[in-house]
């Protein structure tokens, strides 16, 4: 494939993109708020230029150095994962997703003004744009009449004049990622773009046909049993320091040690069960015990069960504060759980090996991430800790999703379908565009549908360009 100029925004380090440059993308310059996670993004894409800092400061910087590198030329792709934190309606308080006072605190929601600016100036044939599900509803003050609109409205109402949107909701595990990742996509066509009007009308979305879905053939997710016997990575265990770290892979196979009573706790949950320690019915000293769901000491010895409990000022003991999903193993014959930034922490979700007494490795998450096993950290670890590795990981989009995706996008531009675009018919870009109107219809708002004419279900033309479509024969790949 021929290489294309692209521009990468938020680029944390660099992963995502990793996949876009497998499918033929070259990036120019890549942008990243925190320098620590733009030496990451450099050591895996040498040929671009970084921008460190905050992009509502440093945008014009971007637009600078693409130029002094490209001149007049248009990128071919632009791609933007604003941080998804401010989304997150586990972060927020109870109804103020629909708040957009509450939404406009967080400046972080606030960051597609940046990806909007950028586009206008750069124009690139494509923009790709990623988030948390909640990215198409989130609601922020517009930044010129100030009335709530969601944060994904803005951007395509901003850009309506120029390029076509296509929303998508989706998991991940659908294209072959081994956990369930739930996203948002949007991506952006020129108007002026020949392969634009192709894919028109032919049908079909610049996404990937989904490769490992039940609504694909006999296609299925891939199970974390099976992503990790495919790593075959050697076992470990929390018990000591030991056993919690393989030597040979440069402190990246390996896990935090734990005390005898949490090693205790996780070591009685059940394996491959999804099981979590909050249904242990067990005491260290008694073993099992009958009690109730609330029960926190042995009625036998009167010891605190093997649940997540915690010891008061007074002596007394109460279960942690918390979400269910949290001490609880991973299913082994499903898609592993989200790889979150949190990977590291018992209290989060799904985090424990489905059978062996530890958490999973940031190895092992990056790998469920689909890095690439030969991507470079430099000494990130040793400078770093890993904390700030897991949340690099947990920040990330899946490569193996963006390759496919970029191979798409490399068809639209050069007009040749090696890989099979979606149809406009699915689901997953139905209830996207179901979403986007939804929030736009509480906000008062134009339905952004009607800026598009393939979006419309009656729209003019659609019956022709269902027989047209009808007749095209895609690649079923």
């Amino acid at each position: 494939m021929s290489k294309l100029r692209a521009v990468s925004l938020f680029s944390n380090c660099g992963a995502g993109d990793v996949g876009y440059r497998e499918a033929g993308f070259n990036f120019d310059v890549m942008a990243e708020l925190d320098p620590r996670r733009l030496e990451v993004c450099l050591l895996n894409h040498p040929g671009a230029e970084g921008v460190a800092g905050d992009l509502r400061q440093t945008w014009k910087t971007v637009i600078k150095k693409y130029r002094a590198r490209a001149g007049k030329a248009r990128p071919a792709l632009l791609c933007a994962c604003p941080p998804c934190q401010g989304m997150s309606s586990a972060r927020s308080g109870k109804g103020s997703h629909d708040d957009a006072a509450a939404g406009s605190k967080d400046e972080r929601n606030l960051l597609v003004t940046v990806v909007a600016n950028v586009a206008l100036e750069l124009k690139p044939s494509l923009l790709v744009v990623e988030n948390v599900p909640a990215f198409f509803t989130r609601k922020v003050h517009h930044p010129k009449d100030k009335k709530p609109v969601s944060a994904a409205n803005y951007l395509v109402t901003a850009l309506a004049e120029d390029y076509v949107a296509f929303p998508l909701v989706t998991d991940l595990c659908d294209f072959g990622v081994p956990q369930s990742r739930n996203r948002a996509f949007l991506t952006f066509v020129r108007k002026d773009l020949p392969g634009l009007k192709e894919l028109l009308r032919i049908g079909r979305t610049p996404f990937p046909r989904a490769t490992h879905a039940p609504d694909v053939g006999n296609a299925r997710p891939v199970t974390l049993s099976e992503a990790l016997e495919s790593f075959a990575l050697p076992a470990l265990d929390a018990a000591n320091a030991k056993t919690a770290s393989a030597s040979e892979y440069a402190g990246f196979h390996s896990v935090p040690v734990w005390d005898e009573r949490i090693y205790a706790m996780v070591a009685a949950i059940p394996h491959a069960t999804g099981r979590s320690a909050w249904d242990n019915d067990v005491c260290h000293h008694c073993g099992p015990v009958k009690v109730l769901p609330e029960t926190v000491i042995c009625p036998l010895c009167n010891a605190p069960l093997l649940r997540p409990i915690v010891k008061e000022n007074d002596g007394s003991y109460r279960l942690v504060k918390g979400f269910k999903s949290s001490y609880r193993r991973m299913h082994s014959d499903r898609p592993a759980a989200t790889v979150t930034t949190a990977s590291g922490h018992i209290g989060s979700d799904y985090t424990i090996h489905p059978t062996q007494n530890r958490l999973l490795s940031p190895l092992e998450c990056s790998l469920l991430q689909t890095f690439p096993k030969d991507f470079k950290w430099g000494d990130a670890l040793k400078k770093l800790g890993h904390t700030n590795v897991r949340e690099m990981i947990g920040e990330a989009v899946p490569p193996a999703f963006t390759k496919l995706h970029g191979e798409v996008l490399h068809g639209i531009l050069k007009r040749e379908w090696e890989r099979a675009p979606m149809a406009w018919s699915d689901e997953r870009l139905t209830k996207g565009w179901a979403k986007l109107a939804f929030a736009a219809k509480k906000d008062g708002r134009k339905d952004p549908r009607s800026y598009f004419d393939y979006a419309q279900p009656l729209g003019r033309a659609s019956v022709s360009r269902k027989r047209e479509a009808s007749k095209v024969v895609v690649p079923k790949v």
